[in-house]
């Protein structure tokens, strides 16, 4: 029997990885703006985080953000739920944050102009700039973190059947591309590009 799998859980190639780490770099100060603004807290990026790793199926990502999230306050039971993409426990003024983080997980960064919009609407354009840099903060983390936690499962006999090792090291030799997407992205920044585009 044949089993469908969600498009988010197919791997990063590395060209998608470097626009995953230009669009992360120009997004994360937004996160940080946020959160110094107090528009936006801890325990709510981490639900934007478990809710994007949920869809990419990082492993790595998966363990750093649930201790992560566990010492933000969350509960166990509400970071098992997140992690099977069980959402009954999200308060109802996040739950629009995160169906647009796992929309834009969903479509590997391509989210339609229609729900971006609906997000600025609901949050206002500074909180949604926030979400946004979480959301791309976390795929980042998950762009590189499939292809490290793969490699290193398959040193422990447990490979990913999603992958293979010249997957895995084609990404982790891809990370020499990083320092060129942080300059394109400074470069994008000092001009004032469009932070997103449809």
């Amino acid at each position: 029997m044949k089993t469908e799998t969600k498009i988010g859980k197919k791997l990063y190639s590395v060209r998608e990885s470097y626009w995953i780490f230009y669009h992360g770099i120009r997004t994360m100060k937004y996160m940080s703006k946020a959160k110094k603004k107090q528009e936006i807290d801890q325990k709510f990026i981490e639900r934007i985080m478990l809710a994007v790793t949920e869809v990419n199926d990082c492993a790595i990502c998966s363990y750093a953000h649930t201790k992560r999230a566990l010492e933000s306050g969350m509960s166990g039971e509400e970071i098992h739920n997140m992690l099977a993409g069980i959402m009954d426990d999200i308060p109802d003024d996040e739950l629009a944050a995160i169906m647009f983080a796992q929309h834009y997980a969903d479509t590997r960064g391509h989210p339609t102009g229609e729900s971006w919009q609906r997000i600025v609407e609901i949050y206002g354009t500074s909180l949604a700039q926030g979400i946004l840099g979480s959301i791309r903060t976390i795929m980042m983390g998950n762009a590189y973190g499939i292809a490290w936690s793969s490699f290193f499962n398959r040193l422990r006999g447990r490979s990913d059947p999603r992958s293979s090792l010249l997957y895995e090291a084609s990404m982790i030799l891809g990370t020499v591309l990083i320092p060129i997407a942080l300059i394109h992205a400074l470069i994008s920044n000092l001009f004032k590009k469009p932070i997103i585009s449809f």
